[in-house]
């Protein structure tokens, strides 16, 4: 392929006969229709648009949007017109998007109306030239403007090594990281999934996952374009609604939190899953428990996979008998074909099967590095080119990953990663807060949510529900702890380093 843009390879995929193009490629649950000639010609246009503004070469176009589709075709169309496409978190709040903002230093921003005013002063001030909204209601400025552009439009030349997308990951001293993935990361990755995945010919996915992270963004989609597959788009993740359409759909992905609410849904049954072919979930641990519900109740099994922001999918449990393993629970599975995976300890050993240690892994898929991070991507990477994951976990004999922990003190609350440095440094810049833990607590629904534990200044007093106010003013909601307590003092070592797996065991039964 002389044009390595990961969007010329998705458009190969799209239906060549014009008979075909008229197909529908997205349906959504308000009842719209997109063809492959609407993917053709939007994408084309807003490609044309973001020529027009004469950006810089590797340009970022950074986007913090509700989902829809044609946030998508945005999405499609920087990878179309050479770009570098950054998603934010649609909870993402004033101090947040101001760092991403002042970090990535995008030519262009894409909002939300209601958020312009707030979001556009951030922007213009951090040199930002072009401000657009876009609504989930088909509306907005960035698409009244790319109505008076050409439906034709060339792809963009890209290398193999090009940016393509920048997804930002905090770090655990609470300073979030851009993540840099090329083309050729990613379509490496897609090719390797569509094969490992056995994707079909009839092969019609229900899309409800966000598309702010590499799963919704990157995995479901890519997968579903690189295949010329129909996507059943969901705005916003309805139980009823996914149930309702399983009957008509052959692939599902989810986190683990969407797999525990299905199975609440009275329409889940193995007779609405007949023509179910994968079920697939990553983002976060999935309970054994759920694991073994979801095969009672529905007949089938569900694939786990292991990825991140850094690397996209490292690991994956086999899809096809073919494949001589079957689907563990409390595995994510096998590493996928090209990518090396090893387990090491602290002092870089490598371990036999069985043993605990850190996650390392190598490959195509793996990312270019940190935005503007030198140092930080040095650190990460070892002296032969392995990525340190910072996940911890063990291998067995036959080749079958289990994720025994994470480094630090990771949060994963419903597929979303919390780092307690980051509320932490918040909640200590609050009047009459001395110091403050953020500890990870098991959930039912989330998997995994945030317990708060402050110590008040010397003759303060704190109130916990107005601190946890003041917090939601200021971060994403999915890193709000969902309690807070105030202690005496918190417990320590000997050193005087704060024994944070004592407040977990404290409060370990708390939603139980």
């Amino acid at each position: 392929m002389n044009n390595h843009n990961l969007f010329a390879a998705l458009r190969a995929a799209f239906p060549t006969d014009s008979a075909d193009l008229d197909t529908v490629a997205v349906e959504t649950d308000s009842g719209l229709h997109y063809s492959w000639h609407d993917l053709e010609r939007s994408t084309a246009m807003l490609a044309n648009l973001l020529r027009s503004l004469h950006l810089p070469e590797g340009a970022r176009i950074a986007v913090q949007v509700e989902k829809s589709v044609e946030a998508m075709l945005l999405y499609l169309a920087t990878l179309r017109a050479g770009y570098v496409f950054v998603p934010l978190n649609t909870a993402y709040q004033h101090a947040e998007i101001e760092y991403f903002i002042g970090n990535a230093e995008p030519a262009v921003v894409v909002c939300a109306s209601r958020n312009f005013g707030w979001v556009s002063k951030i922007a213009f001030k951090a040199g930002t030239q072009n401000v657009f909204t876009l609504d989930d209601d088909r509306s907005g400025s960035l698409l009244a403007r790319a109505a008076h552009c050409s439906d034709q439009h060339e792809v963009a030349q890209r290398q193999a090594d090009d940016l393509a997308a920048i997804i930002y990951t905090s770090g655990t001293t609470g300073r979030s990281k851009g993540a840099m993935l090329s083309h050729g990361n990613l379509l490496s990755n897609a090719l390797v999934l569509k094969d490992y995945w056995g994707w079909q010919k009839d092969d019609v996915l229900i899309h409800a996952l966000p598309i702010f992270h590499v799963h919704g963004l990157f995995v479901a989609i890519h997968g579903a374009l690189l295949n010329g597959s129909k996507m059943i788009w969901l705005n916003k993740f309805d139980a009823h609604k996914v149930a309702e359409n399983l009957p008509r759909a052959t692939v599902f992905m989810g986190v683990p939190t969407l797999y525990v609410r299905l199975l609440a849904e009275p329409g889940l049954s193995a007779d609405a899953c007949r023509r179910m072919r994968l079920f697939i979930s990553g983002s976060a641990p999935l309970l054994v428990d759920t694991f073994r519900q979801w095969q009672t109740r529905t007949g089938h099994t569900i694939l786990e996979r292991y990825g991140m922001s850094e690397t996209i999918m490292l690991t994956s449990s086999p899809c096809r008998a073919s494949q001589g393993f079957d689907r563990r629970g409390g595995t994510v599975g096998l590493a996928l074909p090209g990518i090396k995976l090893r387990v090491q300890s602290d002092g870089g050993q490598p371990l036999p099967a069985g043993e605990t240690g850190n996650i390392e892994v190598k490959g195509p898929n793996v990312f270019q590095g940190y935005w503007r991070m030198l140092e930080k991507t040095a650190e990460e990477f070892t002296l032969d080119g392995y990525f340190k994951t910072g996940d911890v976990g063990k291998l067995d004999a036959d080749g079958y990953l289990t994720i025994v922990g994470r480094s630090k003190d990771l949060i994963i609350s419903g597929g979303y990663n919390v780092y307690p440095a980051e509320i932490e440094s918040w909640l200590n810049d609050m009047p009459g807060v001395a110091e403050s833990a953020v500890v990870g607590v098991a959930h039912p629904d989330f998997g995994e949510v945030g317990v708060a534990v402050l110590v008040a200044k010397p003759g303060a007093t704190l109130d916990a529900t107005h601190i946890m106010a003041q917090l939601k003013s200021s971060l994403a909601n999915f890193k709000i702890p969902k309690q807070c307590f105030v202690l005496d003092e918190l417990p320590r070592n000997a050193m005087g380093k704060v024994q944070k797996n004592v407040l977990r065991e404290r409060y370990k039964a708390l939603f139980s």
